[in-house]
């Protein structure tokens, strides 16, 4: 299992366009082979500022991801609303390990 957390940080003229834009988003990738969770959380003490919560079977799930059309539309989308260029770290899952447990 692979999650990805990506910080986003986001202008805030384009905060409500941002939630609209990742919120398909998340419609398509929760569809998607091998994905177990793909989560967008909003900081409540800085609006402007997102996590997407993106955890995945296999390495290849989540490449396959960023090749899907729903993703590609986000990214095109939101490339101008960055604050600045948002921060992608994987993590390697340690518990739970049976994917039941997700």
């Amino acid at each position: 299992m692979i999650v990805t957390c990506v910080a986003v940080y986001v202008k805030n003229e384009n905060i409500d366009d941002f939630i609209k834009a990742s919120i398909e988003n998340h419609k398509g990738s929760v569809g998607e082979p091998g994905n177990m969770r793909f989560d967008v959380l909003q900081c409540k003490d800085d609006p402007s500022r997102f996590l997407l919560y993106e955890a995945f079977e296999s390495e290849e799930a989540s490449s396959a991801h960023k090749k899907t059309a729903h993703y590609l539309k986000w990214k095109d989308t939101v490339a101008g609303w960055m604050a600045q260029p948002r921060e992608g770290t994987p993590y390697k899952v340690i518990c739970p390990e049976e994917r039941s447990q997700w």
